[in-house]
């Protein structure tokens, strides 16, 4: 069944900018134009109210605490206004994290979710914001299953699984194909659902390089980490040879660090179990996202930690397929 009310909730981003002296820049009032530009449209479109996030950003400067905003605004809206369906605007640069962390921060929300933009201003000749923008209200009206979706260039996508490939092109975002199997979880338990309150949580990401050392690892994690996303080497490799970073890690898992890997390969799959060096990384308390995207394991980690769970409930929960981001 398709959604007959929707949240038109405005975040910033390209879609909306205005040209300034220093380039372009975010701007208000993009109610106006989307109403003007709905007179236009030859096919009737669902009914829909605007809000926006105050003061609208350039994605680059997207942070945890937007992320808790838009969950704030997008209950308001189902709760309070009674909108069944609910498309976010927002720019392209983080919008494939941001549709991620969403995935995660919404789990068990009864509505659908898409989030969307443009890579021209939609005042700009040949934008191709109006053709996204129409084009994701056209299919909540049609019907999406409920949870957090990406609508780009025509194309419906899965929050949890995109990334953005292209900063030059309309088809700037896709899924890759990579190998995911994980246990389906049977139910999503309250303290992870979306009325669970969330608090902003210390992350990092680090990838392993040829010649990082200990000590840039120590530094990181004595910063107050408290979960760190490591971007391993084929399926889950680093390395193991340095005693010294080994310890590193374990010392920082044995105080309570969530330390996650994934791997750097586009295409690849975390097994730690392949190669001893994986399988001494697993050894210091890293934990396998499988298949998962950067997105989306950084989203997750968010989600769980800022949930409140402890260690060993944050490393079950995200071995666990809980929105389809580990299924095939």
């Amino acid at each position: 069944m398709g959604c007959t009310k929707l949240l038109a909730l405005y975040t910033g981003g390209t879609i909306g900018m205005q040209m300034s002296a220093a380039g372009l820049v975010p701007a208000s009032g993009f109610e106006v134009c989307l109403r003007r530009q709905q007179t236009l449209e030859a096919q009737p479109l669902p009914e829909w109210i605007f809000r926006e996030l105050l003061p609208p950003i350039d994605s680059a400067n997207m942070n945890q605490h937007n992320w808790l905003a838009m969950v704030t605004a997008i209950r308001a809206g189902i709760e309070q206004d009674s909108c069944d369906g609910v498309l976010l605007l927002h720019g392209t640069d983080t919008l494939a994290y941001s549709a991620a962390a969403l995935s995660f921060l919404l789990l068990g929300l009864p509505v659908p979710v898409i989030l969307s933009g443009s890579m021209l201003p939609a005042n700009a000749e040949g934008s191709d914001a109006w053709a996204n923008l129409f084009g994701a209200m056209r299919a909540l009206q049609a019907g999406v299953t409920p949870g957090v979706h990406l609508y780009f260039n025509g194309v419906l996508l899965h929050g949890a699984r995109v990334s953005k490939l292209r900063s030059d092109a309309f088809d700037a975002f896709d899924v890759l194909p990579r190998q995911r199997h994980s246990p389906r979880a049977e139910r999503i338990p309250a303290s992870i659902d979306y009325r669970q309150p969330r608090r902003p949580v210390n992350l990092a990401v680090l990838a392993f390089y040829p010649g990082i050392q200990a000590s840039h690892v120590r530094a990181l994690l004595d910063s107050g980490v408290q979960g760190l996303l490591l971007e391993c080497y084929g399926s889950g490799t680093g390395p193991a040879d340095d005693a010294e970073l080994l310890g590193v890690l374990t010392a920082a898992h044995e105080r309570g660090v969530v330390l996650a890997a994934i791997s750097q390969c586009a295409h690849g799959h975390v097994e730690f179990g392949v190669y001893a060096a994986g399988s001494q990384l697993a050894s210091a308390g890293l934990i396998s996202a499988g298949g998962m995207t950067r997105e989306a394991a950084l989203g997750k980690l968010f989600a769980l930690l800022g949930a409140g769970l402890s260690q060993a409930e944050v490393e079950h929960w995200f071995a666990q397929d809980v929105c389809g981001e580990r299924a095939g």
